[in-house]
């Protein structure tokens, strides 16, 4: 499950690096014909990757909304919750092996 889930994630952030990249081609190719100036160019080149950071961000953060939900239904216990349940039983333990034996009748 949790391959599954880093696959999806390197893939949200695989398409982000794809699109500044296909981002760079379309400004660069533009500029070639003459349609944007280069200080044109530069600003659609970074509009272009903002968007596409704040799309990847938004994907990951849908992603990561998503495994919790099924964590939740699943009723998966999340690692803080199982550090205080051994912390807990750790001194419990510890208490109770401080108390003195009773004999049995």
């Amino acid at each position: 499950m949790l391959d599954l889930i880093h696959k999806i994630l390197y893939a949200g952030i695989g398409f982000a690096a794809l699109t500044e990249q296909k981002a760079q081609e379309i400004v660069e190719e533009l500029e070639k014909r003459g349609e944007l100036s280069g200080e044109e160019g530069k600003k659609l080149a970074q509009d272009l990757i903002n968007r596409a950071r704040k799309q990847s961000e938004q994907f990951r953060q849908t992603i990561s909304d998503e495994v919790n939900k099924i964590a939740h239904k699943c009723c998966w216990v999340s690692r803080k919750d199982l550090d205080e349940l051994k912390t807990r039983i750790e001194q419990l333990e510890k208490r109770l092996a401080e108390t003195p034996a009773q004999d049995s009748l």
